[in-house]
């Protein structure tokens, strides 16, 4: 039996534009960018390299990233599940060439530093957090199960006619990483959106909340589509990102959604990722363990690089950290005082009023903190099942396939012959790091709107209709 309750329903107020500033490498930017960097290492802690291990410096890591090679960004910014570049990277070399290659790191992690209207004076950056009624229509929670065995899943929706794209977060993130793609993609597009809190993360609330398989949460999509939907769903775009892309594709090769028409996988290949698996645990260990505010959290996943654009991140980050009280004698397992008893409720995440008053007031009482809502080092025993196999599963999907990369160096060998033979279409989007639809949502909007449209699943809306969007054959 599957019911539905707890809707909550908005009109989003957002309005999906976007404004860039170019900043030049000059010695004042990359004076600047040390700074930053500088600032960020004393503010959250050391950072590692987890595949080159070259300093626990953040100044000196943002040039490895650049020297070491592509992956090396890519570990130190992602948690596990979203670091799924090659690994094996080459030493950093000469300080020259750190500092050079440092300026030339994606500048739109730090752009937004600069006030263009003051000619270049720095000012303070708004972390404050973004409610996900700005992007999404309907909030709602999902019950599968009897009264007796139920589990709840949250869920956040938009649009009401045309193809249901069906999304999957990455590990550690939630539904809400979908929040300004979804936004993107509803304007170019006539599509419903269903994005998912996966069990264990974001809201969702299972019996089983550490069982992460392929084979568990693959049901649960469908489950969670059944319930919302019936037994013959509209025709179904599967939609995932890193590890949410490897449960797309053991959705669609096991034929658990009769009506899926189409599959999307961003930034998630099987031979690089689990190329890097080994490094998983040293980049936890790195990451904080505790935020004294939801604005603190918000401003280090931008100044880290996990999120590379502050708006996807104001909305992304309330669904990865949770409030936590502290508790004396009931710290072990914490490297901050901080203990596993969460406040009562999540509506508190959601209302954007309470939300930030929270964040003020918290930032000041040692009593609360907001700490990790998964503890994604305590899965290992999942990791190699969610992505061995994928690239063969991938490829026998006999359903449209769009993959979605940052870079090309990701691919394997299985699906470069793939790619070189036509069966699936694909897209590199630089400059970006591995979150793609959280760092530059539109250009992923762009490209799936146009995937969508050719191959009939979709309409576009008649202000995109003129606009199409290269792919790579």
């Amino acid at each position: 039996m599957a019911l539905k309750n707890n809707a909550h329903t908005h009109t989003p107020t957002h309005t999906h534009t976007h404004t860039h500033t170019h900043i030049t490498e000059t010695p004042d930017s990359l004076s600047f960018l040390r700074e930053s960097l500088l600032q960020s290492d004393a503010e959250f802690g050391p950072s590692v390299c987890c595949t080159c291990t070259l300093s626990t410096r953040v100044a000196v890591w943002s040039a490895c990233v650049s020297v070491c090679s592509p992956s090396c960004a890519s570990l130190v910014s992602h948690p596990l599940g979203l670091c799924l570049m090659a690994s094996g990277s080459e030493s950093c070399t000469s300080d020259s060439q750190l500092r050079s290659d440092a300026a030339r790191t994606d500048s739109s992690m730090w752009e937004e530093n600069f006030d263009t209207e003051n000619h270049g004076v720095g000012r303070k950056r708004d972390y404050s957090p973004v409610s996900w009624s700005e992007y999404f229509e309907m909030m709602d929670d999902v019950v599968v199960g009897s009264a007796e065995s139920k589990d709840v899943f949250r869920v956040y929706k938009s649009g009401q006619d045309g193809p249901l794209l069906v999304l999957l977060h990455g590990g550690g993130h939630s539904a809400l990483s979908w929040a300004v793609f979804t936004a993107a993609m509803t304007s170019r597009v006539t599509c419903r959106v269903l994005a998912m809190d996966l069990r264990g993360h974001g809201a969702t609330q299972v019996r089983h909340a550490d069982d992460l398989s392929t084979q568990t949460m693959s049901r649960d999509v469908a489950n969670v589509v059944r319930a919302t939907y019936g037994e013959v769903p509209p025709p179904i775009i599967l939609v995932g990102h890193s590890m949410g892309g490897a449960i797309a594709v053991h959705a669609a090769s096991g034929s658990l959604l009769p009506t899926v028409v189409g599959l999307v996988v961003i930034d998630v290949v099987e031979g690089s990722a689990m190329d890097v698996l080994h490094s998983m645990q040293n980049f936890l260990k790195g990451r904080p363990r505790s935020f004294k505010s939801i604005d603190h959290a918000i401003e280090w996943s931008v100044k880290s690089g996990q999120i590379r654009n502050l708006e996807s991140a104001k909305v992304s980050m309330v669904g990865q950290v949770r409030r936590c009280e502290v508790e004396d004698g009931d710290c072990a397992e914490q490297v901050s005082p901080v203990t596993e008893s969460v406040a009562e409720g999540h509506e508190e995440f959601y209302d954007l009023n309470y939300v930030t008053d929270k964040a003020e007031s918290t930032a000041s009482e040692p009593s609360s903190v907001y700490s990790w809502r998964i503890d994604l080092s305590k899965a290992e025993k999942y990791w190699d099942g969610w992505f061995r196999g994928i690239s063969n599963l991938f490829l026998g999907c006999n359903v449209p396939k769009l993959l979605l990369l940052a870079g090309i160096d990701r691919l394997d060998r299985d699906l470069t012959i793939g790619q070189m033979q036509g069966k699936f279409m694909m897209q590199v989007l630089p400059p970006c790091g591995h979150a793609v639809h959280e760092d530059t949502p539109d250009k992923v909007a762009d490209a799936l709107a146009s995937f969508m449209t050719r191959h009939k699943f979709a309409e576009a809306r008649s202000e995109t209709k003129s606009s199409s969007y290269p792919f790579m054959r």
